[in-house]
């Protein structure tokens, strides 16, 4: 059996701990584990492939609608196979160019094959070889959740894992789902000229937004796709020539449709990777759902064994995992005693329009401080210099606050939603967490930021933004 200073299982934000240890001990030896191709799900099947997919599919509406400001576009021809092979180009470049470090690097034994413990701190690798280590780090990623639907073992369908090894633009694809990875492939099927329906369980899509923003988001990409909410997928079939029969029960009134497409993408989620680990052998706890089970500093039930990322279901972004890894470094390593901290977690959906969030939803907040003790602030993009010259309509950001003048959330949804929500996301990470310089600071005119300047500016006590709201005079 070989014993190592330090084992990692994955090699997404679990190598900033690598490389930090063995800047620290040299001559350090360090076992690194993935059974997935090197890189982590961000990079192999999950933002950085997306998102090379997502911004041609922007530029398609983009052109689009350039036509409403006087330019000429005629024609728009997507290159589906095109756009495809740029990605796996790419990505395929930087797995093999990691591939090749690890493998390279003395004091790296890279084991590119499945783990599980078989006792504390011992794992069997591949089936056969055994090791061990007192320090070990657990960022074993997630997988695609596949829901109980009859015929989904008899039907050939796709999931965020496979989708992007298609060559051939199908004519209609069905998206089982109606979260963000639905809501993102979706709106690039579309661009691409693909029939598009998807289809969500929820009554709400993209049911973690705030309504309001949901609402406009189904609204507007519902003019390049059908979305159905409130449905239940029951069964799937496949006909002799190949097609796909998605058979759903729309859950409220009980009337049941039939969906035909040519490619069926299940997008419900996303599940944890802990049975193949077997973490119960190394005294290692999990949740009901199979997550690993952390402390406020990322140990496990297992003292010096850490779970960050994906493996500990805490909220499953790249950005949160590469935060977390800072957190166990200084834990871990520094042997410091750093509380993990998730007050502020933002994230993105690229769709068209974009959609960005922080922070808590107005719901959320009405129901800690009471609606007397919470301001929203509201701004519509048309409503702003910038946003008009861009001929924009129905985009708005929304600002939850407390009435000490504390940034709670915000809600953005409209062009470079991402890029304006950095700017409250940054606030809400100094120690007072209040929008005042938001107020004072200059803002250039005219430019997107003005809205959330202006929504802040707008702040007013929850009730009357309701009453507006429903009055429809936002």
């Amino acid at each position: 059996m070989k014993t190592y200073d330090m084992i990692t299982i994955g090699t997404g934000s679990a190598m900033m701990l690598v490389e930090a240890y063995r800047q620290m001990h040299p001559g350090a030896k360090i076992a690194v584990i993935d059974k997935d191709p090197p890189g982590g799900i961000c990079l192999t099947k999950g933002c950085v492939p997306t998102k090379m997919l997502l911004y041609p599919a922007e530029v398609v509406r983009i052109i689009e609608e350039a036509r409403r400001l006087g330019i000429r576009t005629d024609t728009i021809v997507p290159e589906f196979e095109s756009i495809m092979k740029r990605v796996r180009g790419s990505v395929g470049g930087e797995i093999q160019r990691i591939e090749s470090g690890l493998k390279k690097t003395k004091g790296i034994d890279y084991y590119p094959a499945p783990a599980e413990f078989t006792a504390p701190y011992t794992l069997k690798i591949g089936g056969k070889d055994r090791i061990e280590s007192r320090l070990i780090m657990l960022c074993t990623g997630s997988r695609p959740h596949l829901p109980d639907i009859e015929g989904l073992d008899r039907v050939a369908y796709h999931t965020s894992d496979t989708i992007l090894d298609i060559t051939t633009l199908p004519k209609s694809v069905a998206i089982i789902g109606g979260g963000y990875i639905a809501a993102e492939y979706g709106h690039f099927f579309a661009a691409m000229s693909a029939e598009v329906t998807l289809i969500g369980r929820n009554p709400q899509f993209l049911p973690e937004e705030e309504p309001e923003v949901s609402r406009l988001a189904a609204a507007k990409m519902s003019a390049h796709m059908k979305i159905l909410i409130d449905h239940e997928v029951l069964r799937l079939s496949e006909d002799p020539s190949g097609l796909k029969q998605v058979e759903a029960l729309h859950r409220s009134s009980g009337r049941r449709i039939s969906v035909t497409a040519e490619q069926v993408l299940v997008a419900t989620g996303r599940s944890p990777n802990t049975d193949l680990l077997q973490p119960g052998l190394a005294g290692i706890e999990v949740d009901e759902a199979g997550w690993i089970v952390t402390d406020e500093y990322l140990e496990t039930s297992q003292r010096n064994i850490w779970a960050f990322g994906d493996a500990n279901g805490k909220h499953l972004f790249k950005h949160v995992a590469n935060h977390e890894a800072q957190v166990v470094y200084y834990n871990a390593l520094e042997k410091e005693r750093v509380k993990v901290n998730y007050h502020a977690v933002p994230h993105a959906v690229f769709t068209w329009p974009e959609i960005a969030s922080v922070g808590m939803k107005e719901a959320d907040a009405v129901q800690r401080f009471g609606p007397d003790n919470v301001l929203i602030g509201f701004q519509r993009f048309e409503h702003t210099t910038k946003g008009d010259a861009m001929g924009l309509s129905g985009y708005f950001a929304k600002v939850v606050a407390d009435d000490d003048n504390k940034i709670l959330g915000a809600h953005v949804i409209g062009p470079q939603a991402s890029v304006l929500i950095q700017e409250v996301v940054n606030l809400m990470y100094t120690p007072q967490r209040v929008f005042n310089p938001i107020v004072v600071g200059m803002h250039i005119h005219p430019s997107l930021s003005e809205v959330i300047e202006r929504a802040v500016l707008g702040l007013m006590p929850q009730p009357h933004y309701r009453q507006l709201l429903e009055r429809g005079r936002l």
